[in-house]
């Protein structure tokens, strides 16, 4: 699975796509508001209520966060790879979390 970062965020998050396996996924959830990224960015852009765009790193983890905290975002739990946890927004995140579910739960 390839998620494209689109528009000015492809700077703010120095990354064009990010790609992992779908047999990776082991949650999809609506990316609550009030999560916040953790603290160090390795490359990326971080402005509290505002937006996260960017890769960042905390015990353990390396996550991918491209999201502007409106409600539109989507929590991608991952494991096995790299990357332990996307959240980005989507344009429709029912059908976003509809559709990645079927296709986890079909790889």
């Amino acid at each position: 699975m390839t998620v494209h970062v689109t528009g000015a965020h492809r700077v703010l998050a120095l990354r064009e796509h990010v790609t992992f396996d779908l047999s990776q996924i082991t949650q999809v959830v609506m990316a609550e508001v009030d999560l916040r990224p953790p603290w160090v960015r390795a490359p990326g852009t971080f402005f509290p209520g505002v937006i996260a765009a960017g890769t960042f790193r905390g015990k353990g983890r390396k996550e991918f966060w491209d999201t502007q905290f409106v409600g539109q975002g989507i929590r991608i739990e991952l494991s096995g790879g790299p990357i332990t946890r996307l959240v980005v927004d989507v344009a429709d995140p029912k059908l976003a979390m509809a559709t990645l579910r079927t296709a986890a739960a079909a790889a």
